[in-house]
């Protein structure tokens, strides 16, 4: 048996520093909801591989899928001698993406591959330069994703200078006290004070934002961001890599608020564990790039391809987006529960599987509370679940434990949750009126 605290001195000793470890465990095997790491000691995993296992670790049909490819061909690169299981992945995301009129689709490995492809394809269909994004957002880790993300500390210090003509408004926040028409005065003053809009390849928005804390996008907000677009010739992008692949109880989000967008970026679930990602959009659009301008190395690996095609037949046969719904409803309950009785709970929101809840000193909103959401998810661990924060601040609880988790292991993790706080937090012994993002 290798213990946890042998391997953290050997990560410490090999790994690069700018790794993060939100963990001191070493998972060894995994199975659905749960985890087991070197010690034999079992997790219940809220956290999903940072919304990676919507169908859960080593789902049968993922593993299926991959045993079959494997015996076939591992890596030829699509672009020298393609192979069919890239071309039926695209033709399923096609078929699911929203929108009126043909789609097409081009395969890449990460989520920050889909974002920097998306933004190739939005200026060679417009022939423009600029791209808008908002607060909060997080688009990756690589300099264009980065230029575009929301939020500095980490993720942003020290790698600077980033490409220009990308400009940030703020993202709607009802709880704290962002409206959507501050958001549009925002941009407003955007279009008349930094760039002109005719010079906006495309806006870029999350539905509802993942490290940025899983603020939902009222829908007013995202009609009139469809609007806006339309009227200035801009084309509107759905970063849906944490939010789609069934999360919010839908493929995508952006199912949700009647409108569609241009352009779609997937990565994270939708090959079950495997890296492979997706930009998703308007057929006339993605063929704006001429034949060389998109590709890589490994983009569309068989093997990961493979696993997508488990993942979708997995959605169909078990009905996974009913089932986000139901299990959304289920942990909201018991947050909403909790968050009666500990002041510190300021909101909790949710869209399908999407759940969250924020942490703040005394239940001000204004005093985030991120040393008290550090010292939940640790106390949790200790208690058998893994847990992840986010948000600007760093007082954000998400929860993105596997659609397919059983319910009982799902209330054992909320049975975790409760435990921590009444150590933690303050019993507040009354009913705090709650602000709720709606859509």
């Amino acid at each position: 048996m290798t213990s946890n605290d042998s391997l953290v001195a050997r990560r410490q000793a090999a790994v690069a520093r700018g790794v993060s470890m939100v963990h001191p465990v070493f998972i060894e095997r995994a199975e659905n909801a749960l985890l087991w790491d070197g010690e034999g000691r079992r997790y219940v995993d809220f956290a999903g591989g940072i919304a990676v296992q919507n169908t859960g670790h080593r789902h049968r049909r993922v593993l299926e899928a991959v045993r079959a490819q494997l015996d076939k061909v591992v890596h030829t690169c699509f672009q020298i001698t393609p192979y069919e299981p890239y071309v039926a992945v695209c033709e399923k995301l096609n078929a699911l993406a929203p929108g009126k009129g043909a789609k097409k689709s081009v395969l890449m490995s990460t989520g920050a591959e889909a974002v920097e492809n998306a933004v190739k394809i939005a200026r060679a269909a417009t022939g423009r330069p600029a791209i808008i994004a908002f607060s909060g957002a997080f688009h990756g880790r690589t300099i264009m994703a980065l230029a575009l993300t929301g939020k500095v500390d980490p993720y942003k210090t020290g790698f600077g200078p980033y490409p220009a003509e990308v400009y940030h408004a703020p993202f709607p926040n009802p709880l704290h006290r962002v409206s959507v028409e501050d958001s549009f005065r925002a941009l407003a003053q955007v279009f008349k004070c930094d760039v002109a809009a005719d010079r906006v390849a495309a806006i870029i928005v999350e539905p509802v934002q993942g490290e940025g804390g899983f603020y939902i996008a009222p829908k007013e907000f995202i009609v009139r961001l469809r609007e806006l677009c339309d009227r200035h010739g801009i084309l509107l992008v759905a970063d849906e890599i944490q939010s789609g692949a069934g999360r919010t109880g839908r493929m995508f989000a952006m199912e949700h608020y009647g409108v569609a967008a241009d352009l779609y970026t997937l990565a994270k679930s939708i090959a079950g564990g495997f890296p492979l990602s997706a930009v998703v959009g308007r057929a006339d659009l993605m063929d704006a790039v001429a034949p060389g301008g998109l590709g890589g190395t490994y983009a569309g690996n068989p093997v990961a391809c493979a696993a997508a095609l488990g993942v979708l037949q997995a959605f169909e046969e078990e009905r996974i987006f009913e089932r986000a719904d139901r299990l959304g409803e289920r942990i909201g309950k018991a947050l909403d529960a909790l968050a009666a009785r500990h002041v510190e709970i300021v909101e909790v929101r949710r869209l399908g599987a999407m759940v969250a809840f924020e942490l703040a000193e005394g239940g001000d909103p204004h005093r985030p509370a991120a040393e008290l959401t550090k010292k939940l998810t640790a106390r949790a661990r200790e208690l058998g679940l893994i847990l992840l924060s986010c948000g600007v601040y760093g007082n954000v609880v998400r929860i993105l434990v596997p659609i397919t988790a059983e319910d009982a292991v799902v209330d054992e993790g909320l049975a975790i949750i409760a435990r921590a706080a009444s150590e933690l937090f303050t019993d507040a012994n009354v009913t705090i009126p709650r602000l709720r993002p709606a859509l």
